[in-house]
């Protein structure tokens, strides 16, 4: 008999924006934001989606899905700021722009919103670091809880990109453009074990991954799944979630180095039970 090491729940999403809501409940998000508030000394949750560009979904998250998460967490009642935040790559525009541009501050109310390009950040020691032997990251990403709301794509680079990849966004072009043409161009040299130090430094707490269309070919562009995946997928293990989800995309995780090299030391990959809910 197998023994389960981490779940990752899944619900067909057919055009309901409820099923957001009701994935997030029967995942146990409320439980574990319980849990996390008892021991930090932060009431903060941190929203951070994946709004990489100007395009609109599904090469960046949905402001009505990040929306539905904010909206359960208010309705549970609990003292804790929201904070919707994430860093662009793209070098022309600001993030908070961006955010105006996809719809966030009608679909997201009650909220602030942070642009991680710009947030006071600190050093976090890796000193089994693959490539770096730290990572500056931004104070509100190391001390809140941190919900990671990715898109199903496949990327150029990484191979995918989901909860792990999307965590680039938080890193700060202060120290990790290096003069390259998008904002975190550091990270596409050894990306791989870019990945794994930068998740090292600080793991998501929590995943909503939007699988309701799919992008099968690239990260900004190209065939989409077709069909659509129509599905969220959602967990407290980021690797099991990315595992799960690359067979989304018809993509053996086996073959996604930070996935692979992440499973057993970050999460679970080989041990996941996927639970269905109808």
């Amino acid at each position: 008999m197998q023994v389960v090491e981490a779940k990752v729940y899944t619900i067909r999403f057919g055009g309901r924006k409820q099923a957001v809501g009701e994935l997030l409940s029967v995942a146990g998000l409320a439980g574990k934001l319980e849990a996390f508030f008892c021991n930090a000394s932060s009431r903060q949750v941190l929203i951070k989606p994946n709004i990489v560009n100007a395009s609109p979904p599904p090469v960046t998250t949905p402001a009505w899905v990040v929306g539905e998460i904010a909206d359960f967490i208010m309705r549970l009642g609990m003292e804790i700021d929201i904070v919707v935040a994430d860093g662009t790559g793209e070098p022309d525009m600001e993030t908070l722009d961006l955010f105006e541009l996809h719809g966030y501050p009608e679909a997201v109310g009650g909220v602030v919103f942070m642009d991680l390009n710009h947030a006071s950040c600190r050093w976090v020691a890796l000193p089994a670091g693959r490539r770096w032997d730290g990572l500056y990251l931004p104070e509100a990403v190391l001390d809140s809880f941190l919900i990671s709301v990715p898109v199903l794509k496949a990327h150029t680079l990484a191979g995918v990109t989901l909860s792990m990849k999307n965590m680039i966004g938080a890193c700060p072009p202060e120290h990790y453009q290096e003069g390259g043409y998008w904002r975190k161009s550091a990270f596409h040299k050894r990306i791989q074990a870019s990945i794994i130090d930068l998740n090292s430094a600080r793991l998501p707490d929590f995943v909503l991954l939007d699988a309701t269309t799919g992008m099968a070919e690239s990260h900004l562009g190209g065939a989409l799944c077709d069909p659509p995946v129509d599905m969220f997928l959602a967990g407290d293990d980021p690797v099991a979630v990315d595992a799960v989800s690359a067979g989304l995309l018809k993509i053996d995780w086996h073959s996604i180095a930070h996935i692979k090299e992440a499973a057993g030391i970050l999460g679970c990959a080989e041990c996941v039970e996927v639970v269905e809910i109808s």
